[in-house]
């Protein structure tokens, strides 16, 4: 068994991650219906890379995520930190019996369930044998659907999974309100303070000690705010205590966070933010992918898609859908010879998934994460455009039409639709993307391709983000269908999907932005932001420190004609 371990921390990490399980959680049940698509019984996914089986007290068998996910106090909304697997009851006592005084107690009113999550736990007491009348359930599917599209709060109030007592964790002392956690600075205290890490840190030993040989993490933070210092901090316990086991660290942000930027402070403000931000974060991972860009919905990205930037609900499913596709191979069923080769294809561990990414000579460690969502079919007229053609970055600050020579590419594509709008075999979708890949004027030096038969599948919670040329089954239709332009899970069953990872010297307009950032704001002399960095408690040989972390990674992408012409 290679297993994998998933960390999620802070706000918006836990919105992609709460969408991110429950495409788990809906590929689990598919492929346990008798009655559904065979596409979905025939995975060869192993689900086990991401899951841990269990069992309660009274001997019911559990399957939940093998995840730790960190979060401000009070953020689970109606969900307990404890979950509602084990049932486990406070051990906080009722009575105070050592003080004689008065006691007074002050309480918030509990959060109360969404009509959704009143639908699981309705469910979950029935008898799994009755069913109900399918026209009483699609009345109640729609409204549930309009109940999430208006009114999510928290990451939980559309989670359908069921998490173990070990992975929920509230930072204590930091019941307030996003916005003033919204720089490095603030978060540096959170991770050490009052023990806090080593709780979290032995959690996280709890998940990687029942582990046969795991794999890696995939860590998901929002670098945003504070939490980008909580991760820090974290990854750096990993890196001491799990030395050679890999971290793929996905620094993801929502649109909201780019708002707000109206005067020179605040923008000075957010520029060293990220600088900090991500100097701090890169050198405990192996490959960082950063992820959000300033506005989704008017991005290429958003082709088909209709979303509102001032809901993390809608950004995160986008994101969580790629994040999904991006871990496919790692949890792919090696091939051989045998029917599993219709099923999958390009199967690979998270170390050797990084060594491809980040192990060239030039030792880039971070890469640009594209998506084609849903994904273009191989013939017809949408066809015209090939899937790579298709491709999107939802990486901020990269540079279009770039050529590199020296580029790295792993390239994962699932639920391919092909002629009349079939699923396409493992060795269509292969075939594809070579015939393109050998007409194309520029080619990157290597790249992976991994293949799955499988589509995405679109759980009721999902947002309603698809626009109205978005078929039942993903297909990009010639007309759109009348009535609403917004269509979601009643409408849209899976589509197909494409993404990338690649590195590539485009990145470089993300890194010169943070070290010159650095550079003019923190570190020149007089600079604007020289006295916030002293806030945050960082002295003047740290600060050296990242600038000099940022300029290596600039470097190191630089093209030897442009080092060269700066040395004359």
């Amino acid at each position: 068994m290679r297993e994998i371990v998933t960390i999620q921390v802070g706000g918006f990490a836990n919105f992609i991650g709460s969408h991110f399980w429950n495409f788990q959680d809906e590929l689990l049940g598919l492929a346990s219906d008798p009655e559904g698509d065979s596409v979905f019984k025939n995975q060869c996914l192993n689900m086990d890379v991401l899951y841990r089986s269990g069992e309660t007290h009274q001997g019911v068998l559990t399957y939940s995520p093998r995840l730790v996910s960190v979060d401000f106090q009070g953020s689970l909304g109606s969900i307990s930190s404890r979950g509602t697997l084990y049932n486990e009851a406070s051990s906080v006592p009722s009575d105070v019996v050592t003080w004689k005084g008065s006691v007074s107690t002050q309480a918030s009113e509990p959060h109360k369930k969404n009509l959704f999550l009143q639908s699981l736990y309705e469910e979950e007491q029935e008898n799994l044998t009755h069913k109900r009348n399918g026209f009483q359930r699609e009345i109640e599917d729609k409204d549930i659907v309009e109940c999430l599209d208006n009114g999510v709060q928290f990451w939980t109030d559309f989670s359908k999974v069921h998490y173990h007592p070990q992975s929920l964790y509230e930072l204590s002392g930091l019941w307030m309100d996003v916005q003033e956690f919204d720089n490095y600075g603030i978060g540096r205290d959170a991770f050490s303070g009052s023990f806090q890490g080593e709780d979290i840190c032995e959690r996280l030993r709890f998940f990687v000690e029942e582990c046969d040989h795991i794999q890696g993490f995939q860590f998901i933070v929002d670098d945003s705010g504070g939490f980008s210092a909580v991760a820090a901090d974290f990854l750096e316990n990993i890196a001491d205590e799990y030395t050679n086991t890999p971290v793929l660290l996905y620094a993801a942000r929502s649109p909201t966070s780019y708002m707000n930027l109206r005067s020179r402070k605040q923008t000075v403000f957010r520029h060293l933010h990220d600088s900090v931000s991500f100097s701090r974060l890169a050198p405990y991972c192996k490959l960082i992918v950063p992820v959000g860009l300033p506005s989704l919905s008017t991005s290429k990205a958003s082709t088909f898609l209709r979303i509102e930037d001032e809901k993390a609900y809608h950004c995160s499913a986008v994101y969580a859908a790629a994040v999904h596709s991006a871990s496919l191979p790692f949890r792919m069923e090696p091939v051989g010879p045998t029917a599993d080769s219709f099923a999958v294809s390009g199967a690979v561990d998270v170390n050797g998934f990084v060594q491809m990414l980040a192990g060239q000579a030039r030792q880039n460690m971070v890469s640009i994460l594209d998506v084609a969502m849903p994904a273009p079919p191989l013939t017809g007229k949408q066809g015209e455009q090939s899937l790579l053609g298709s491709l999107q970055p939802l990486t901020p600050e990269v540079a279009d039409n770039v050529e590199d020579f020296q580029a790295v590419e792993s390239m994962i594509v699932h639920g391919a639709l092909g002629s009349g709008g079939h699923h396409a075999s493992v060795f269509a979708v292969k075939d594809s993307v070579n015939a393109v890949y050998e007409h194309a004027t520029s080619r990157p030096m290597f790249c992976h391709l991994s293949v799955a038969r499988c589509p995405l599948p679109i759980p009721l919670p999902f947002p309603s983000i698809f626009g109205n040329l978005v078929g039942q089954h993903g297909e990009l239709l010639d007309s759109p269908i009348s009535g609403s332009k917004l269509r979601g899970s009643l409408d849209v069953h899976s589509i197909p999907m494409a993404a990338r990872l690649r590195s590539s010297n485009a990145i470089l307009p993300f890194l010169q932005n943070r070290l010159g950032n650095l550079r003019k704001f923190g570190i020149e002399r007089g600079a604007l932001g020289a006295e916030l960095l002293r806030s945050w408690r960082f002295e003047k040989d740290e600060i050296d420190d990242m600038g000099e972390t940022l300029s290596k990674m600039v470097t190191a992408l630089v093209p030897n004609d442009e080092l060269s012409s700066d040395s004359d």
